[in-house]
């Protein structure tokens, strides 16, 4: 039986969203899980809390599913592995890893929960989103019963990324390739330079991400190519205080939402100090390129565009943050990702190949001051850009609409599977219209 809690409050990794509940049940099985879903009329479902979105609390009754972890099966034939949807991604990495296995594209912290990270469409870069990797859902819907979907089910590209609004993803299979090794460099590059044959680079490399560097010129370039594990690379990790950025990067930021226009010092200083060194090394997919963990110091949004249209909405963004008469300045770095497009409806990359650009504001507290989350998502949207459901922005049902060519048949899908909106709270409820 389900552990259950009485009476308390949900605060989020940054405790900047708090919501009362009534209930809390502490789920290991899916009967458990199946259970707590049918006796509720409000329900929402948490793993780590590493959303910037408020799509978990504000409801009376919520599951935590960090305990539900279990890894179930392998299917070695196929390089297939079953999981429970709370399992952290850095216990499905070891898992697969140990089997010599890899997910092609991962995204860049590895505390998430794996059902939260597919229903809000987490991605690495180079790649597909990472709930393209999934061969096969097995989820429970608003009246208690089991759907699993497989990939000969049209619905699959529904349930791919979903909010968690169309059922609970209960277990998960997520079909694997041979893992590699990745010969990776990094190093600072003009913004003249990174932007110059952008698709030829995104094509020609295996990993390829920037780290852009507003108000400084400069994006700090990482760039990863597959070679046999065996070969040398003469390793090169930079200056030992490189350790130091985050800490150096709190303190510069921290009274930059009473004075924005130091960020530009800020950033200046950061980028020279910690951004302006060549680094080589090599590793796995894993070992190379996923962020170990992330602390909750920051609050972040992050917009997508297709790869034609990223050069002018780049042009437009630098010259509006870079305007000395607005507020709109922004923490190092903006990230750069890409993207391959699938046919997953609420895919930032439905149907095209897609830019992803990420905003932080290092002051987790101050964040609903951050004029830059206003300004970028008034410069996305005015080309066509779409959110991340996982971050910050303020779009709703009519603005998504225009964004997302399958946002009317998912809402009628949700329609169809939740009549009683068993799986909104008020948040969600002003994204999809509904009272």
């Amino acid at each position: 039986m389900a552990k259950k809690k009485k009476k308390g409050v949900w605060v989020s990794w940054n405790e900047n969203i708090q919501h009362p509940y009534d209930t809390l049940f502490i789920v290991q099985s899916e009967e458990e899980l199946q259970s707590a879903i049918t006796g509720a009329k409000r329900i929402r479902f948490y793993g780590n809390k590493q959303s910037s979105a408020d799509i978990t609390g504000g409801v009376q009754t919520l599951v935590d599913l960090k305990s539900y972890n279990s890894i179930l099966s392998y299917d070695d034939n196929q390089r297939l592995i079953t999981v429970q949807s709370g399992i952290k991604l850095v216990d499905l990495i070891e898992a697969i890893e140990a089997k010599g296995w890899c997910i092609p594209c991962l995204p860049d912290i590895n505390t998430v929960t794996i059902g939260g990270a597919l229903a809000t469409g987490t991605h690495g870069t180079s790649g597909k989103l990472l709930a393209n990797y999934v061969q096969q859902f097995r989820v429970i819907l608003a009246d208690g019963t089991i759907k699993e979907i497989k990939e000969d089910n049209p619905l699959i590209d529904a349930f791919r990324v979903s909010i968690g609004v169309l059922g609970v993803v209960s277990t998960l299979t997520f079909r694997c390739e041979l893992n590699y090794t990745l010969h990776v460099q990094e190093r600072p590059e003009k913004d003249t330079v990174w932007l110059q044959n952008l698709k030829e680079k995104v094509a020609r490399y295996d990993f390829y991400r920037i780290l852009w560097m507003p108000h400084t010129g400069k994006g700090y370039v990482i760039q990863g190519t597959k070679i046999p594990s065996d070969k040398f690379i003469p390793e090169q990790h930079g200056p030992s205080y490189l350790k130091y950025r985050r800490a150096v990067s709190k303190l510069l930021y921290k009274y930059t939402h009473l004075s924005p226009w130091f960020t530009v010092f800020a950033n200046r200083i950061i980028a020279f100090a910690f951004f302006n060194s060549k680094t080589e090394h090599k590793g796995s997919l894993y070992q190379a390129t996923v962020t170990k963990s992330r602390g909750a110091t920051l609050e972040l949004a992050e917009w997508t565009i297709g790869f034609d249209n990223f050069p002018k909405v780049f042009k437009a963004l630098k010259k509006e943050i870079d305007k000395w008469d607005n507020k709109a300045f922004v923490h190092i770095p903006m990230d750069i990702r890409f993207v391959q497009k699938d046919q997953s409806w609420l895919s930032y990359a439905y149907d095209q190949d897609t830019v992803t650009v990420g905003c932080v504001s290092r002051n987790a507290k101050t964040a609903e001051s951050y004029e830059a989350f206003k300004t970028i998502e008034e410069i996305f949207i005015k080309y066509g850009g779409r959110p991340h459901w996982g971050k910050r922005f303020k779009a709703k049902d009519k603005e998504l609409e225009k964004l997302y060519p399958k946002w009317n048949e998912f809402k009628a899908l949700r329609k169809q599977l939740d009549p009683d909106n068993k799986f909104l709270n008020g948040y969600l409820k002003k994204v999809f219209n509904e009272k």
